[in-house]
């Protein structure tokens, strides 16, 4: 941690909120791309790129969680009408305090992914957990119990079991389904399996990438799956068992897994706790566990 990488997150924070959660996110996606594509071409290409979409411009730091806690701050002002929509540039609603909470939240996720990272990992090369993803939960967290109004949780609607929200209340009603789910999950997990099983690391990044940019899309109206949850560590099982079937079992798994956490944090809340986010950091820690103590080849799958 340096002053000058804590200036770089205020920056980024700033910037975040300005153009939005969901744009900021959407902009990870294609710089992750790009990253991902120099890499597959190029043997000769290192990671260090990385440091850009991952880094000042993280989803922890400088981009989704900075406008996930401006749109917090600035519903709770009455500047916004809720808390959840993260698809809003703070830069229209020419509240410079709204800005500096998003450079605020920049600074928060520098330290917070900074402490995580000291976590000891389960081996070479395997991550305790997905720390960018795990800081971007515990920044809605802290953004929640600072302007929300409903905790961590929430409350069930009049009439309804916690776990059956109204359409109205679900984060996506057209993606929440068990059917949907299984089939969503079970051929983004098959593709995005692929990808980490041929091309390691590299194919990992780019199945996220492509989900995460992919939203733009939704953003304008196509109703589009929301996936990076699900590619991330179906790509991941990929790379590391060599099989599709893990991959694509893993991708089911992270469909109903976002879904469950969607509606125990997001559905009766008032500000945005991130499923995807959530399901990526649970999924990780469970499939580098799973990878460390040699899961893949006790349970081995043909193909």
């Amino acid at each position: 941690m340096t002053p000058f990488g804590l200036l770089a997150a205020f920056g980024g924070g700033i910037f975040g909120a300005a153009i939005g959660a969901l744009t900021a996110f959407e902009f990870v996606g294609f710089l992750v791309m790009i990253g991902a594509a120099i890499q597959i071409a190029s043997t000769a290409a290192d990671a260090s790129y990385y440091s850009i979409p991952f880094g000042m411009f993280g989803p922890h730091v400088g981009g989704f969680a900075a406008g996930v806690a401006a749109a917090a701050y600035a519903a709770s002002r009455g500047k916004l009408e809720t808390g959840r929509n993260i698809a809003a540039g703070m830069m229209g609603l020419n509240r410079p305090d709204v800005l500096l909470v998003g450079g605020a939240f920049g600074i928060l996720g520098y330290i917070l992914q900074w402490g995580l990272a000291k976590v000891p990992d389960f081996g070479p090369g395997l991550a305790w957990t997905d720390t960018v993803a795990l800081t971007v939960v515990l920044s809605a967290f802290v953004a929640r119990i600072l302007w929300g109004k409903t905790g961590l949780f929430g409350q069930a609607e009049p009439g309804r079991p916690f776990y059956a929200p109204s359409d109205e209340a679900k984060w996506l009603k057209f993606e929440s389904d068990p059917g949907q789910l299984a089939v969503i999950g079970l051929g983004v997990g098959l593709m995005c399996g692929f990808l980490g099983a041929q091309y390691g690391a590299p194919g990992a990044f780019l199945s996220f990438g492509i989900a995460a940019a992919s939203l733009l899309f939704l953003q304008l109206g196509v109703l589009i799956p929301v996936t990076h949850h699900i590619a991330l560590p179906s790509a991941l099982a990929g790379l590391a068992s060599g099989s599709l079937l893990w991959a694509g079992i893993t991708g089911v798994v992270c469909a109903f897994v976002g879904e469950f956490y969607a509606r125990t944090f997001l559905s009766h809340g008032d500000t945005h706790i991130d499923p995807p986010a959530f399901t990526i950091a649970t999924m990780t820690l469970l499939i580098n566990f799973l990878t460390s103590i040699g899961f893949w080849s006790v349970l081995h799958l043909p193909f």
